[in-house]
């Protein structure tokens, strides 16, 4: 999602909020839920879950396993709510033409750098770099080069579904900097 004025550009980054995050999050809390489950109805000897029958497990060594694995998938289920919650890598990239600042604001973990904000001059930018690897674990990402700092990604790597959005993308915020495009 874009927003741009004649001399202000506001790219908004998702973050963590995504329903792939989201998917993931429920798949992981019910099946530590349904391991933990399993493993406790076995040190209990009866079934506390009807379609998930512990009577053919014994409690050591499986049913520890079993609960070990459902407290260890708790708390990973655990620690992504808290990042979607916390909408963490959330932010924007802002491109200010008349003050000739480029910022990038995030969200990080609460703490006290929680708020990630970075300014650069405009000036410095030499080029908008596209990196692209195509296969099985395909990779696309915009980065911007700046005069004496490391390449700054301004996307995340699944971000573009297609090679054509990545160029569009790349395209237009180039032409906005009057800057060159690199890469491909």
């Amino acid at each position: 999602m874009n927003f741009q004025v004649d001399h202000i550009r506001v790219d908004f980054i998702i973050g963590s909020r995504r329903i792939s995050n989201f998917c993931w999050a429920f798949v992981i809390l019910f099946g530590a839920l349904g391991f933990f489950f399993v493993g406790f109805s076995s040190y209990m000897q009866k079934d506390l879950i009807p379609f998930l029958s512990a009577e053919q497990i014994l409690f050591i060594p499986q049913g520890i396993v079993m609960c070990f694995y459902g407290i260890a998938g708790l708390f990973i289920s655990f620690y992504l709510w808290c990042t979607i919650c916390w909408n963490v890598g959330s932010g924007y990239n802002k491109f200010d033409k008349q003050k000739g600042i480029f910022s990038i604001f995030r969200w990080g973990f609460p703490g006290k750098n929680r708020r990630i904000f970075i300014q650069f001059l405009i000036k410095d930018i030499q080029s908008i770099r596209m990196e692209v690897q195509e296969g099985f674990l395909s990779r696309r990402v915009l980065y911007i080069k700046i005069k004496g700092q490391p390449d700054i990604p301004l996307s995340r790597i699944e971000e573009y579904f297609t090679l054509r959005e990545m160029e569009d993308k790349a395209a237009e915020l180039a032409r906005f900097l009057k800057v060159s495009i690199e890469g491909i």
